[in-house]
């Protein structure tokens, strides 16, 4: 049984194998696991690139998520965020959402404790048996946005019929550390109807050091103007941040990670897909895009494969 992807989705569906005894590699191109829940060290700390936070509904979700806490790898951050731009700051209320001391990635880390997880393993083609890269499997998962998987499988394929076809926004996610606090209290805020923003995140709120680092995620216009040279984005973000935040001074460093496929453009009403081929599907681009939804998809997903492998 093999997992492509070692997002927060692959990793929930390859946990789900291993409990019920299915032998299980998770490959994936990347160095590290964690997917677009990506946390990067700068200037000695990790700072969240990818998704900013996370929320709880789903009660099973919720019990992992209480496992996090005990260990002190997650916290409750805020339940209210900002609505920025235009005449001055509006409140947001909503469900908690949550943060990771040590970053997100760290989270989805923890959940791969203990399996056969191979990084710096790029993946070229998933064919009819099925196979991964030529080699059988008892069942193939791929979990990942929809343009990756269908670089993987031919699109006549039930799999490659479910994934034409869908679009997705990219983003450009900007951090920038000052030598001091420089702006009112900020856990985060929604940047409506701007040319250059979408939100502004408080990376040493949401962290709990109070560190003087901000993230910026671009709109998607601003994400495909830098596509070929994101570090380009950096100016228009910084100094849109300065402007939305009021704050004097220039940053004492940059960063900027490019996201060609941040988030789809629009939700499924299913949470997986799993062919007659034994090929399945599995991530935040089913259900809706969310943390907390990648996990149900992936969970899903793995305990649906393992139905059907005893099945025969």
């Amino acid at each position: 049984m093999v997992v492509v992807g070692a997002g927060i989705a692959g990793i929930a569906c390859a946990r789900v194998l291993h409990g019920a005894g299915v032998a299980v590699r998770v490959l994936d191109r990347a160095r590290a696991v964690g997917g677009r829940m990506a946390s990067k060290y700068l200037h000695g700390r990790p700072v969240d690139l990818g998704a900013a936070y996370f929320t709880v509904r789903d009660p099973e979700f919720a019990e992992v998520v209480g496992g996090w806490r005990t260990a002190g790898r997650a916290r409750p951050w805020t339940d209210e965020l900002a609505v920025l731009g235009g005449p001055g700051r509006r409140p947001a209320p909503g469900p908690m959402r949550w943060a990771a001391p040590a970053g997100l990635r760290s989270l989805v880390a923890d959940l791969a404790e203990g399996l056969d997880v191979e990084l710096d393993h790029p993946v070229a083609a998933v064919g009819p048996g099925p196979t991964v890269d030529g080699e059988p499997a008892d069942a193939v998962v791929l979990a990942m946005p929809d343009p990756q998987a269908l670089r993987l499988v031919a699109a006549d394929s039930a799999a490659g019929r479910e994934l034409v076809g869908r679009r997705w926004r990219p983003v450009v996610a900007v951090a920038a550390g000052w030598e001091r606090r420089q702006w009112a209290p900020l856990p985060a805020g929604f940047v409506n109807d701007h040319p250059v923003l979408s939100l502004i995140a408080d990376d040493g709120d949401r962290r709990g050091d109070g560190a003087p680092v901000l993230v910026a995620h671009t709109t998607a216009r601003v994400a495909r103007a830098y596509d070929a040279q994101p570090d380009r984005a950096v100016g228009p973000a910084v100094a849109a941040v300065r402007e939305v935040l009021d704050i004097a001074g220039p940053p004492a460093w940059t960063h900027a990670h490019r996201w060609r496929l941040a988030s789809p453009d629009a939700d499924r009403d299913t949470l997986f897909h799993l062919g007659a081929d034994g090929v399945g599907l599995a991530g935040d681009g089913w259900g809706s895009a969310r943390i907390e939804t990648a996990w149900r998809s992936g969970t899903a997903l793995g305990r649906a494969v393992v139905a059907r492998l005893r099945a025969g």
